[in-house]
């Protein structure tokens, strides 16, 4: 006899207000699970130098928001109530594993090589850069976390790619404080009424909690908390999202990855009032500056971080400590 297939994924037929339930649920598991670790990873504070970055405006601040992220996303997803054992494991898979990749190159990333390109070219040469390792490992992650959702092959690859894609949008984002973390929490919101509500739930939960150090300038997330936050996004449209929906996902984030290269985001949300003031909400430089104060990109599009995947949160030209210059991630919108 010819073993049977194991069924896809499906979402479970609940009512709006059970989605939401759940999704709150979530949110409330997300917070706590990500304050609580971040108090425990920062318990050093100025004793974790390897932790340290100095930002767009000359502050110190720590990174060790985005592990805090990503463990309380993780640790939510596991406990929230309405996913099954292999939505969990995706899910929690692609947050850990993005964040993980992320925080090599955060930590262990250099300056030899800038950009897609010059890791693509490094690597020609027989040179493989913490960039190269990321991307590739993003990818294969996100097709690992699909994998577990026993789709198809055509879309194994999409939602492969849709996780690994959201992954780096989210990082190209954060270039100012709160701005990533603002973006997942305007994305994921409609999602509590749909079957996707205990996905994201985890997601807008942990951001919020972490917010308020964000924007404050005591923490940053990192290239590995806004891989985590993008992929954690990426992996509840997968779980739960029909093909064409995901279909015009991937192309939407595909797309804006594309035209990261050629256009500056900082300078279209400056020139674009409605999205200035969101972005500059609650930022200690907006209320320190004043209402009539915009905020400059000093990177033009495609600019590089020491590290060579990461694009800069601004330049501190004379940072008030010695330590490594704040760094954000460019690696590939689809890995592979």
């Amino acid at each position: 006899m010819r073993p049977a297939r194991t069924a896809p994924v499906t979402a479970p037929r609940t009512s709006v207000m059970s989605q939401a339930t759940r999704g709150l649920t979530g949110a409330v598991l997300g917070a706590l699970a990500a304050r609580s670790a971040y108090r425990l990873l920062d318990r050093e504070g100025d004793r974790s130098p390897r932790w340290r970055r100095v930002n767009f405006r000359g502050r110190t601040v720590t990174l060790q928001e985005g592990p805090a992220l990503a463990s309380g996303v993780c640790a939510a997803c596991v406990l929230v109530p309405g996913l099954t054992p292999r939505v969990r494991a995706a899910t929690s898979l692609a947050a850990a594993a993005s964040a993980a990749f992320g925080a090599y190159d955060d930590l262990a990333g250099n300056a030899r090589a800038k950009g897609l390109r010059g890791h693509l070219g490094a690597l020609a040469h027989g040179e493989v850069t913490t960039g190269t390792v990321k991307m590739a490992g993003i990818g294969a992650t996100g097709l690992a976390a699909a994998y577990l959702l026993r789709r198809g092959p055509l879309d194994t690859l999409v939602d492969g790619a849709l996780i690994a894609a959201s992954a780096n949008l989210v990082n190209l984002l954060d270039l100012r404080p709160g701005r990533a973390v603002k973006f997942a929490l305007l994305a994921s919101a409609p999602a509590l009424a749909s079957p996707a509500a205990p996905l994201v739930g985890p997601v807008l939960g942990a951001s919020a909690a972490l917010l308020p150090d964000d924007l404050a300038e005591r923490s940053m997330l990192g290239d590995a908390g806004a891989n985590a936050l993008g992929a954690a996004l990426g992996a509840a449209a997968a779980a739960r999202a029909p093909r064409p929906v995901r279909l015009a996902l991937l192309g939407g984030v595909v797309g804006l990855t594309l035209a990261s290269e050629r256009v500056s985001f900082s300078q279209v949300i400056e020139r674009v009032p409605l999205l200035n003031r969101l972005d500059r909400w609650g930022r200690a430089d907006a209320a320190e500056a004043g209402p009539d104060r915009r905020t400059a990109d000093h990177n033009p599009p495609g600019a590089q971080s020491p590290g060579g995947t990461g694009r800069l949160r601004g330049t501190a030209q004379d940072g008030p400590e010695r330590v490594p210059r704040a760094r954000r991630s460019a690696a590939s919108p689809a890995p592979g």
